[in-house]
């Protein structure tokens, strides 16, 4: 199995050098919009088309060497077929940002502890900061960018995983997400892990406030100000998201079965949801954390699924009754009106999906005895109540 990560390498070039990176980046930008501009007037998407009818046109405008007008055709392009495939209205693109795509082996190199990269003033070599995360493995077309007044090269590293089979599976762990508890874990020796959303909710309330004065401001010191503190509470969610999904991969072991409700219709809920509460409800990132884990759980040894959701917190997961009658949301109480059976609602949904990943591994009939159970265990836990 094939897994793509994007390392961020700090590039680190002298006084000189800088200059004429700069330089490089805002004339491939400046070319980039050019291009759009041709694009979006002709709508034509034909690349050997577009070869033809601008690449001299290029160098000779902006002193292009030839492998980087041919990158500009491409990145341009790509960029008016993602707005094609996602159905989107046919919209003029804009460069905004000094940025440049390079393609390994061609346009960069990253070889011991230099970067090498094509420039309008020929091919520079450069030091760079080792990254945080490995660069063994496939490397692909990277993205140098030029931000606060420091470089990054964005690469896409490819690396191989094995992939993992039903039978090698030996624990199964259902994950129930929310905001009360942004994770809340049972896996297959009856332990329920709480992950509490209460610092979540207390950060994203100080943001939303924050945000509103802004906008009540008005001036456009505050609008600048608004982007900038959007743009932190966005990394400040991803970085959560990936110490979350680090400390699940890392807490269980090698061959656990991660089983994840299915919220892929989860933006179409805000509907039914109050308007003063759709902003806590609906706008966590869980794709990203899901994919984070995914991820995560591919280098470690094990395997994540999702499921249908649907009735996993009014399923009674001991006796099988299913009624809504069965779960106070108010006081998060769980207690089925069939067997009596109480406990947390979080706990419940998690203990539901536990038992999904249990019958996903039956019907493949290839898993170990530990995950083969035929119903959850019932420890006495008493419900976490806030």
């Amino acid at each position: 199995m094939k897994i793509t990560l994007t390392a961020k390498v700090k590039i680190l070039p002298d006084e000189e050098t800088k200059s004429i990176l700069i330089r490089t980046l805002h004339t491939y930008t400046s070319a980039c919009n050019y291009v759009s501009v041709h694009l979006f007037s002709t709508q034509n998407m034909n690349k050997r088309a577009l070869h033809g009818e601008l690449y001299y046109e290029l160098r000779r405008r902006y002193a292009l060497k030839s492998q980087m007008a041919e990158s500009v055709i491409r990145t341009v392009l790509a960029k008016y077929k993602s707005l094609d495939s996602l159905h989107k209205p046919w919209t003029l693109i804009r460069f905004n940002k000094p940025q440049c795509d390079l393609v390994w082996n061609r346009d960069y190199s990253l070889k011991g502890d230099k970067f090498s990269v094509g420039t309008l003033d020929g091919r520079k070599r450069m030091s760079f900061a080792k990254p945080s995360s490995s660069l063994s493995g496939k490397l692909g077309t990277a993205k140098l960018v030029y931000k606060h007044n420091k470089f990054y090269l964005h690469v896409p590293v490819t690396h191989e995983v094995p992939n993992i089979s039903e039978e090698d599976i030996a624990n199964v762990v259902g994950i129930d997400r929310g905001i009360r508890f942004l994770a809340t874990c049972y896996d297959s020796n009856g332990k329920t892990l709480f992950h509490s959303g209460a610092e979540v909710k207390t950060k994203r309330a100080h943001f939303l406030e924050l945000r509103r004065e802004l906008a009540r401001t008005g001036t456009s010191s505050s609008r600048k100000r608004l982007k900038a503190i959007g743009q932190r509470e966005n990394r400040w969610m991803r970085d959560f998201n990936h110490c979350l999904s680090k400390t699940l991969t890392e807490h269980y072991p090698e061959g656990t079965l991660f089983v994840l409700e299915d919220l892929s219709g989860i933006c179409a809920t805000t509907e039914n949801v109050k308007t003063r509460n759709r902003y806590v409800n609906v706008s966590w990132p869980y794709y990203d954390f899901e994919q984070k884990l995914m991820y995560k759980a591919a280098f470690r040894g094990q395997k994540v699924i999702k499921v249908n959701p649907a009735y996993t917190s009014q399923t009674c997961p001991i006796c099988g009754k299913r009624e809504k009658a069965n779960r106070d949301k108010v006081r998060h109480i769980f207690r089925c009106n069939g067997c009596g059976y109480t406990s947390n609602d979080d706990r419940i949904a998690a203990m539901n999906l536990h038992s999904m990943g249990i019958k996903y591994l039956m019907q493949s009939g290839e898993s170990k005895s530990l995950a083969g159970g035929a119903k959850p265990t019932v420890p006495d836990v008493t419900p976490t109540i806030q």
